[in-house]
């Protein structure tokens, strides 16, 4: 149920506006975090003295702490607003950081991970709570993407020029350093965020409200669709995109870390752009099927198709990342499927679903390059090869085809919301 308006509607007019940025910022800020430790692999091996899979486990702990949050987050949001959930949701996030760079037991930095991951999760459905909020419902999507666009930035900050600050310094010393960020994050929060509405009642009304949304097959399977398009990025691009480069064409680490960022890239550019074109061809479902088809055949033409010339690879990268993004569908999707008061929630779940790829497919590749491993080793770091790399990443393609599968039998919505479904007289 919602509650009367907060009193902020005559808030100053841009003031939406860079309370939505904020929002997106600390998703841009959530990425570089998300992606940090693919750029310190041999480091954090050798540190800690760990194979692929207990690597992917660290990594992935970012994921359980991410996905785990978002029901809550959803529910927490539509109750409370964005304002105070991602004001103390930054600061934590910057606590985390601090824990992982001063932990010196793999307890410990796995805490500080799951601390990143647990608190960032407020970052993405922030800035669609106050875009759902603060902006006409035929701008969503485009503010959704423009969102994503900003977070796929902060992955490629986490890419190259993340791996030129550790080199410069080391991996401790970088992660003090965006701990700083948070901080700063959380103060624009405060300054600029502002709750249009706040939902009303208890944990009982919030959970009910949950419990509507999970009993809807679609929701199910919106969210195993949008599953499906996010295993190359936070599998591939997340952690194990870089290694694999540098052992399939012996590319130096920084070159690596650049054309893997190229995934980040192409789905920044086309976040905002399949956006637009949902809203604009008023379909959901089209968009996002020929994305799968196409970031599905990039993605195998990047893993098994030998001897590629480095431009090709970058570009496939690119084009990976361009048409997965049209996951961005997906939110759009379950909003139009849920009424007003359990939008948050419909997207945190989808976005548990989504990110969980992360949780799931980091350490179930490094599970299968150890499986896989000859028992060559470098300074203490476990050296795989090229066909190892290529068995593993078959689970990041059977993925994809699920993924299509599932949206197959995704109704679509034709843009409109949950109420105009069920008008009398209306056409479907």
């Amino acid at each position: 149920m919602r509650d009367a308006p907060t009193g902020t509607h005559d808030a100053p007019r841009l003031l939406p506006v860079f309370g939505w940025l904020t929002a997106a910022l600390f998703f841009g800020y959530a990425w570089v975090l998300r992606v940090a430790p693919s750029v310190m692999v041999e480091e954090l091996m050798r540190d800690f003295a760990v194979g692929a899979g207990v690597l992917g486990n660290l990594s992935a702990a970012y994921f359980y702490g991410y996905a785990g949050m978002q029901i809550p987050v959803g529910v927490l949001l539509d109750r409370f607003g964005p304002r105070r959930l991602i004001t103390i949701s930054t600061l934590l996030c910057a606590g985390g950081c601090v824990l992982f760079a001063i932990g010196d037991t793999l307890a410990t930095v796995t805490a500080g991970r799951f601390l990143i991951g647990a608190s960032a999760a407020f970052s993405l459905v922030g800035a669609m709570a106050v875009a759902g909020q603060w902006f006409s419902v035929d701008r969503f999507a485009m503010l959704s993407g423009l969102a994503m666009a900003m977070g796929m930035a902060g992955g490629v900050l986490g890419q190259a020029p993340l791996r030129i600050a550790v080199e410069a310094s080391d991996w401790r010393t970088t992660m003090l350093l965006l701990a700083g960020g948070g901080v700063a994050l959380s103060v624009a929060a405060w300054a600029t965020v502002r709750d249009k509405w706040r939902g009303s009642g208890g944990i009982a009304n919030a959970l009910s409200g949950l419990g509507v949304v999970a009993r809807r097959p679609q929701t199910w399977l919106i969210a195993l669709a949008g599953l499906g398009t996010s295993s190359p990025l936070l599998g591939f691009a997340g952690l194990w995109g870089v290694p694999f480069l540098e052992t399939a064409y012996g590319l130096p680490r920084t070159l690596a870390a650049t054309l893997t960022s190229m995934l980040f890239v192409g789905w920044g550019v086309g976040a905002p752009f399949f956006g637009w074109l949902s809203d604009r061809i008023g379909r959901r479902r089209p968009p996002m099927l020929a994305g799968l088809v196409f970031e599905t055949a990039a993605l195998v033409t990047l893993v098994y198709v030998p001897g590629l010339p480095t431009p090709a690879l970058g570009s496939l990268c690119f084009l990976i990342g361009f048409f997965g993004s049209s996951q961005i569908v997906c939110f759009a999707l379950v909003k139009e499927n849920q009424s007003a008061e359990l939008s948050g929630t419909g997207i945190g779940f989808v976005n548990m679903m989504v990110t969980g790829a992360g949780a799931l497919f980091q350490p179930l590749v490094g599970l299968l390059l150890d499986l896989a491993w000859s028992g060559e080793t470098s300074q203490g770091a476990r050296i795989y090869d090229t066909a190892a790399y290529q068995l593993a990443f078959a689970s990041l393609v059977a993925c994809c085809v699920a993924g299509f599968l599932f949206l197959l039998a995704v109704r679509e919505t034709f843009c409109r919301p949950a109420e105009a479904h069920h008008t009398p007289g209306t056409s479907r």
